[in-house]
């Protein structure tokens, strides 16, 4: 029976507290679920620590494994992980970029071309720091560009990118915590249909995005980036101890290790998924990620091949680094499984509908949004960790928003969006560390050099997720492009108007 008061909450408060102050998710998540399973076994009251345990494992942690679609999703994340490691392991990113840099002659060019890189090579958050930084390091020393821009650059197409893609990793494992929720509250609407749908509301993704082209045209560098470039020009170059020294390169590594293996992946999805009306017709869960899974499977086997056949790995070793990749994925699925249950003990003791009822009372549906892309961001930025946050935020939000009739691919968007962007600020983020490494720079100089583009990326989304709670419409995204497009060249010409003041200035100085 559900309970509609505020002890409903406990769970969630429990998992925040801890997620927050151990900045650690899973260890949040298992103690959320274990509280909420001692107060539905009345262990407060009367019950035995061993036997709630027991309960736990038995009635809501391995339900979810032996649940079809949940197994589904944890079987893609796994194929999806192998494919992962044998695309950073095999020099094709290196190779591939390198392609890339071969017309690179301008500061502008550079800075483009290694944003470029970034987009192409989306298949990995984690591992596009650590293929395009070392790549464009040395080009950004040459040209007196800042490794500072360039771990900027690599984090602002890292995560961004690979939060708009639904049939990489992030997309499946969103996607399975949207799916939870849409079937304990018998939504029609599939969970691709729903990711898809959000794509335009992702605000701060297409900002973080976009904003890199346009500060390269313009030559807008503010706040402590501007004084890291400064710096570059005079061949100042910010150094870090701890530059990724780890990143694979083989002479015989191809280019053809990056594309080939995504046209086998492409040729089989199509081949798999257009007899079923793809993309015109709605496709079946089950069959979606059965074609996703076989399409991974022989875009991997193809890697190995090429890999052994250019004697950049032997199939042994090919074989090994899959099998790794396919083990990486265990922290992933243990968040998973830890969110799924927690989505169901949250449901026992009634936390959706105390929030649907307080939300009903008096909140406006449409600050839904903005409200949620802000918590998000705080949990995010103080954990490191976005994808815990979309953990938590989900099974809160998406009953919230059906409740009160608030927009809801919007407020799916501003989940996504507030992690992000929490995730962007945050100096624990593996990003955030992964970023600087990979450029070769000092982590808390990318974090303060990247920290002002993000809070005017941030504050842009927030302004278009109250907009869009209004209207609910996808034309907001162009909103936001044309507020931050105007931002960038105002910032561009009131830094222009400081420097030819101080130009002035140090002028009449010096003839006094």
């Amino acid at each position: 029976m559900e309970q509609t008061d505020i002890s409903s909450l406990i769970p969630i408060i429990i998992t925040l507290f801890i997620s927050l102050t151990m900045k650690n998710v899973v260890v949040g998540l298992f103690a959320g679920v274990l509280s909420g399973v001692a107060m539905l076994n009345g262990f407060f009251t009367h019950g035995d620590p061993l036997e709630t345990f027991g309960v736990m494992v038995k009635s809501y942690l391995s339900p979810q494994l032996t649940d079809s679609y949940n197994a589904g999703v944890l079987v893609l994340l796994v194929f999806i992980g192998g494919f992962v490691a044998l695309m950073e392991k095999s020099g094709g990113g290196q190779a591939f970029a390198h392609r890339v840099t071969a017309w690179v002659t301008s500061k502008f060019k550079a800075q483009t071309s290694a944003w470029l890189g970034g987009i192409v090579i989306f298949f990995s958050d984690l591992g596009t720091p650590l293929i395009v930084g070392p790549v464009f390091r040395p080009l950004f020393d040459k040209l007196k560009v800042s490794r500072q821009k360039l771990a900027f650059i690599i984090d602002s197409t890292s995560s961004p990118v690979a939060i708009l893609i639904p049939f990489i990793g992030w997309g499946v494992y969103i996607m399975g915590l949207i799916q939870k929720e849409f079937t304990a509250l018998n939504v029609e609407t599939s969970d691709w249909d729903a990711f898809i749908g959000a794509i335009p509301y992702q605000f701060y993704a297409i900002l973080a995005i976009a904003i890199v082209p346009l500060v390269a045209f313009k030559k807008l560098d503010f706040g402590p980036m501007a004084i890291a470039e400064k710096q570059a020009e005079q061949g100042i170059v910010n150094i870090s101890a701890e530059a990724s020294s780890e990143v694979f390169t083989h002479k015989n590594a191809k280019a053809s290790f990056v594309w080939a293996p995504l046209l086998v992946m492409a040729i089989i999805l199509v081949t798999m998924l257009a007899p079923l009306g793809f993309p015109f017709e709605k496709i079946s869960g089950s069959a979606f990620r059965a074609a996703l899974s076989t399409a991974y499977f022989f875009a991997a086997a193809t890697l190995i091949g090429l890999m052994a056949f250019n004697k950049v790995r032997n199939f042994s070793d090919g074989i090994a680094v899959y099998m790794k990749g396919m083990g990486n994925m265990m922290q992933v699925a243990i968040i998973l499984i830890l969110a799924w249950a927690l989505s169901s003990v949250g449901k026992e003791l009634g936390a959706a509908a105390y929030i649907a009822e307080q939300a009903q009372s008096g909140f406006p549906y449409w600050l839904v949004p903005a409200v949620a892309f802000l918590l998000a961001a705080i949990i995010s930025f103080a954990t490191g960790s976005s994808w815990g946050t979309f953990a938590i935020m989900m099974p809160l939000v998406i009953p919230t928003a059906i409740a009160i009739d608030a927009p809801l691919f919007v407020c799916i968007g501003a989940v996504l969006s507030g992690g992000l962007f929490g995730d962007h600020c945050s100096p624990i983020s593996e990003t955030t560390i992964l970023s600087s490494t990979g450029a070769g720079c000092d982590q808390f100089e990318h974090f303060k050099t990247q920290l002002p583009y993000a809070l005017l990326n941030g504050a842009i989304a927030f302004v278009s997720f109250i907009i869009a709670g209004l209207i609910d419409s996808p034309i907001v995204f162009i909103v936001a492009l044309i507020m931050q497009f105007i931002s960038v060249f105002t910032l561009a010409k009131w830094t222009e108007n400081k420097e030819k003041k101080e130009i002035t200035c140090s002028k009449v100085t010096a003839s006094s």
